[in-house]
Parts: structure tokens; C-alpha cells; sequence
């Protein structure tokens, strides 16, 4: 490994930084209301299902094929000898899905900076107003890409490490202390029902593969961001327990995030199935009625903000990593160069919410299901379509078409244990290796499967 890119000083680092990564504004915003839409408890059973016997394996094969090889996407597959296919479906596509998704994810970031400042000083302004309002969106778009910019330039180590240390555990706390605040409400009881007490009769096919779906967003899975970060661990660490424990904690926030909505939403009896607009308008308009609501809600909007940085600055370090590994260009040129362009790609996002016509209203229909708005648009093809390819790819290249065996032995180098010990008698690699053969494939391919309307 070329030590020029640089190196996670420490395991703990490591752990909060991959967190980091995965945990994001699909935890906080994006698990709650489809938790709402999908019947409660039972979708979030099969969501913790998923997270273990698919998303586990996942995790681990992305931060192995990073680690073995030292490289980001592309570069790994290089290194691999892999066939041009090979190469644009594991290599190239998985960054230019992460641009792009960053583009108009730093937007939706900047809307969390903005309610923290209208929540302190109760800004007369409704969100449909706020997101529709140029002077604000852009400007706050800008300065989510600069303050990513300057984490990122500061270097693995330096910058990105010493950050998630702080911003996670933050995380943490300011979750937990909402969380408090929302099970005490008068009422909150029917939410921790709703939310913890499963009617497996709402179980159906839709349900599942919403959980599955979910389970790839939010682990960062088929993004390339893994393999980067995989790509700066030290040969001694332990990947299967890191990716464990990144796992966990993604996991555990979705959960913690749900635990914070659904007693505060039946409290004052809001609408659980109001879809994307769940956490900005309906507890938006709860911290306006509860005592010190102001201050709890710039608690809150932090906390997104925190949980949207942290995925940001993965987001512009993998394509980054691109121009450092495969360029030879030095940091700061290939993040000044990636955030530039990821600021001007995303205004026509920051203007698709209301601000500008075209934008707004523009529609395209794909394999049935008809997408409104710019934003949505990227987000479906490129957030959803091409992020389920690039998972199916992976997963077959690393199953079927590598020695496999190779990504056994750089598991194995950091946790000698996963070759030697058994369940049932049977070495604990090869469920891994039958889950990533066999399990993995038919499942994403499911998923992907939903993701083109097949199950309607």
C-alpha cells in the first residue's frame, strides 16, 4: 500500500469514520418514514434481518477487496486484471453514483443547517417556502461542500479521522437526549407500540424488499466508499469485527432515530405515513408546541447535520481518491477539484424544490414508475437503479468471476479466527463464502427487481 495516501491511526478511528460513512440522512430521515409507510415494528424486524445475514457480508467483501489492494474502486480493479465490464461496473460507475449522489445530497444537507438556525430563533417559514427559496438552498449547499472540503483536505488521519471522532459520538448524544424528550410526552406510549410490538400480518413482498432496499442505503453499500476506506486499514486490523461494528452502530441509530420520531409523532397525533416529509414538517411543527421545543429542535436538525457530514465526507473522498491513485495528483488538488464540480452539478437540485418550474415539474418514467423533479430523478437512477447494479456487480465479480479465495485470506489476515473457528461443525469463511455466492446475489437481484416496478 502505498503510504502517501495515507493510513487510519487507529482501529477506533477507522470504526468511527466507516460509522460515519454509512450513517447518514437515510438513518434519520429516510428509515422513519419508511418505517411509518411499511406498517411499524414488522418492517423494522426485517430490516434487522437483512442488516445480518446480507448487509454483514457485504460490508466485510468491500472493506477486504479495499484493504487487499490498497486502491479505491477502479484502482482495485486494475489491480485485479479484471475485463473492461468488470471495470466500469465494480471500478468507474460506482464513483460517478457517488458524485452524483452528493451533488444533490449536500443540498438536502444544507436544509438541516438552515433549520437548526430557524428553530433557534423560530423563523416564521414553512419547509415547502424554505426549500423553494434560492437565496437560501444554494448558499447553504455551497457551504456543506466547503465544510466537507476542508475535513477531506486535512487527510485520512488528520482530517476525516479526527472529525468522525468527534461528530459520532456527538451523534450519540444529542440522539438519546431527544429521545428522552419524546418517550416522556403525554401519549408517546401508542408510538413505542406502534414501533417496537410487530403484527407480522403486514408482512408482504413490498414490505421485505423496502427493508432490503433500505439495508444497502444505509450501510453505503455498492458505493465505493468502503472499498476507499477499506483501502487506508492497516493489515493487522480485524475486518470482519470493524465491519461488525460499523454495522451495529449504523444500525443502532435507525433504530434509535426511529424510537425518537414515532412516540413524539403519536403524541400529538401526527400521520406516520407522511412519507420523505415526516421529519421536516410534522416534528418540525411538534418542537414548535413542546416546552423548550425551540432549543430541542436545533438539537435535532444538528444531529441530521451530523449525520449528513459524516457521509459527505466519504462522498467526495472516494472520487477523490480516484485522482490521487490513478493521477498522481496530491489531496487538495483532487478535493478542490471533485468539490468544485459537485457544487455546480448540484444547483440544479437546489432549484428543483420549488424555486425554478422546469426543474420542479420535469418528469421521466422509468420501467413504469413515473419520477417527478430533477432531484428525483438523479436520485432514482443514480441513488436506486445504478446503486443496485453496482451491489449485484460486486457481489458476482467477488462470488464468481475472482479467486475468491484471495479475499478469504485478506479477511483472514487481521482475524485468524475466521478460517479456523466452526459453527456446526462447518468453517465460519464458508457461510460467508456461500452467503456472497449464493444468499447476496438472489436477494440484491430481488431488490433490484423491485427497484424496475416488476412487483409493482
Amino acid at each position: 500500500m502505498s503510504t502517501n495516501r495515507g493510513q487510519w491511526g487507529s482501529k477506533f478511528g477507522f470504526i468511527m469514520a466507516a460509522a460515519g460513512s454509512a450513517v447518514g440522512l437515510g438513518n434519520i430521515w429516510r428509515f422513519p418514514y419508511l418505517t411509518g409507510e411499511n406498517g411499524g415494528a414488522a418492517f423494522v424486524f426485517l430490516y434487522v434481518i437483512c442488516v445480518v445475514f446480507i448487509g454483514a457480508p457485504m460490508l466485510i467483501n468491500e472493506i477486504a477487496i479495499g484493504r487487499l489492494t490498497g486502491k479505491g474502486p477502479v484502482g482495485a480493479m486494475q489491480k485485479f486484471e479484471a475485463n473492461p465490464v468488470w471495470r466500469f461496473l465494480v471500478g468507474v460507475l460506482p464513483l460517478v453514483v457517488t458524485f452524483v449522489v452528493l451533488s444533490y445530497y449536500s443540498v438536502i444537507a444544507g436544509w438541516t443547517v438552515g433549520y437548526i438556525y430557524n428553530s433557534l430563533f423560530a423563523i416564521d417559514i414553512t419547509f415547502v417556502e424554505f426549500i423553494a427559496t434560492p437565496e437560501y438552498v444554494v448558499p447553504l449547499h455551497a457551504a456543506v461542500i466547503v465544510m466537507t472540503l476542508l475535513i477531506v483536505i486535512g487527510g485520512v488521519s488528520g482530517g476525516i479521522e479526527k472529525a468522525t471522532k468527534i461528530l459520532m459520538p456527538a451523534l450519540f448524544v444529542i440522539l438519546i437526549i431527544i429521545i428522552l424528550r419524546s418517550i416522556t410526552l403525554p401519549g408517546a406510549g401508542k408510538g413505542i407500540e406502534y414501533y417496537l410490538l410487530p403484527d407480522f400480518t403486514k408482512i408482504n413482498g413490498k414490505v421485505a424488499l423496502d427493508a432490503l432496499t433500505q439495508v444497502f442505503f444505509s450501510l453505503g453499500i455498492g458505493w465505493g466508499m468502503m472499498i476507499t476506506y477499506g483501502s487506508y486499514l492497516p493489515k493487522d486490523q480485524n475486518i470482519v469485527a470493524s465491519s461488525l461494528w460499523v454495522g451495529a452502530m449504523d444500525t443502532s441509530v435507525a433504530l434509535l432515530a426511529g424510537l425518537m420520531v414515532f412516540p413524539a409523532v403519536f403524541a400529538f397525533n401526527g400521520n406516520v405515513s407522511q412519507g420523505p416529509t415526516l421529519v421536516f414538517t410534522v416534528l418540525a411543527n411538534i418542537f414548535q408546541v413542546m416546552p423548550f421545543g425551540h432549543i430541542a429542535g436545533a438539537l435535532f436538525f444538528l444531529l441530521l447535520f451530523f449525520a449528513a457530514i459524516t457521509s459527505t465526507i466519504s462522498m467526495l473522498e472516494a472520487p477523490s481518491a480516484y485522482f490521487i491513485d490513478n493521477k498522481g495528483w496530491n489531496r487538495k488538488k483532487a478535493a478542490i477539484l471533485v468539490a468544485i464540480l459537485a457544487f455546480l452539478f448540484g444547483i440544479p437540485s437546489a432549484l428543483s424544490t420549488g424555486s425554478n418550474e422546469f426543474l420542479t415539474s420535469m418528469e421521466v418514467n422509468f420501467f413504469g414508475t413515473k419520477v417527478a423533479s430533477f432531484t428525483d430523478i438523479l436520485d432514482h437512477a443514480f441513488g436506486k437503479l445504478f446503486m443496485m447494479m453496482v451491489v449485484l456487480s460486486t457481489c458476482l465479480y467477488t462470488g464468481w468471476f475472482m479467486k475468491t479465495d484471495l479475499i478469504v485470506e485478506e479477511i483472514a489476515l487481521g482475524s485468524p479466527s475466521f478460517k479456523t473457528a466452526t459453527l456446526l461443525g462447518i468453517p465460519i469463511y464458508k457461510f460467508w463464502v456461500f452467503a456472497v455466492r449464493y444468499i447476496c446475489p438472489v436477494v440484491i437481484g430481488l431488490v433490484a427487481l423491485n427497484v424496475l416496478g416488476v412487483f409493482g
